[in-house]
């Protein structure tokens, strides 16, 4: 384990906080050189070498991000993500998934067990900033959003009940409220990109709007209400 490169600081630039991120890596030199880009382009980075380790930074540090590794000995990165989605201080943490093997299935298994990403290594440095930027510009974007309510993502059944939508619909919002890609929802749905659009063009005309934002926001603010009864 390391500490992070740097103590948090503030930016002149707005005033805004810099992130710390977890990298969880087992392969030293690549763990080097994705650490020194990361804080070439201003980031805090806290390293560890195996998931146990990063488990542990992660409870302490409260990162803003996680980047790790799938295939690792010991805890591999499914493991690691389902403990970190366990606990309360890193159950809505960005995470993205590092790995040399991106089939279907691993990508489906890594979104079902909450990953918001999937890197293949080597990785590069234009895709890892912008994943990262990405994930950290959304997940400021939904505390604002839902600042004041809880939005309960557990289920798509508020979306259909009420926002009158079909099973399937419900089930594309729910993602996209969420942050996830076409290319994701088609994954974690067992279903083409080209099938999750047409939901999504649906999805466009029923509530009235004409953006996949103004579609999420439609969504968190359903999800945000008093939690969903079931029947």
């Amino acid at each position: 384990m390391s500490a992070p490169s740097a103590p948090p600081a503030v930016s002149v630039l707005g005033h805004r906080r810099q992130k710390t991120l977890l990298l969880i890596e087992d392969q030293e030199p690549m763990r080097r050189n994705l650490a020194l880009m990361l804080e070439l382009e201003g980031y805090s980075v806290l390293t560890a070498a195996n998931g146990a380790d990063g488990i542990e930074l992660a409870a302490k540090h409260q990162p803003d991000l996680v980047l790790c590794d799938v295939m690792m000995p010991g805890l591999d990165g499914f493991e690691v993500i389902q403990r970190l989605r366990n606990h309360p201080a890193t159950l809505v943490t960005p995470f993205i998934f590092l790995t040399a093997r991106a089939d279907h299935g691993d990508v489906r298994k890594g979104m079902n067990v909450g990953a918001d990403d999937y890197l293949t290594k080597p990785v590069a440095r234009e895709d890892l900033l912008a994943a990262v930027a990405a994930r950290l510009d959304r997940a400021d974007r939904l505390q604002q959003t839902a600042s004041g309510f809880n939005p309960d993502f557990s289920s798509p059944k508020p979306l259909e009940a009420g926002l009158a939508l079909t099973p399937r619909e419900a089930e594309v919002l729910l993602w996209v409220a969420q942050g996830k890609s076409n290319a994701d929802a088609a994954a974690i749905l067992t279903m083409s990109e080209k099938t999750v659009k047409q939901h999504l063009t649906s999805i466009f005309q029923k509530l009235g709007v004409e953006s996949r934002n103004a579609a999420s926001l439609r969504a968190l603010e359903i999800l945000g209400q008093k939690r969903w009864e079931a029947a």
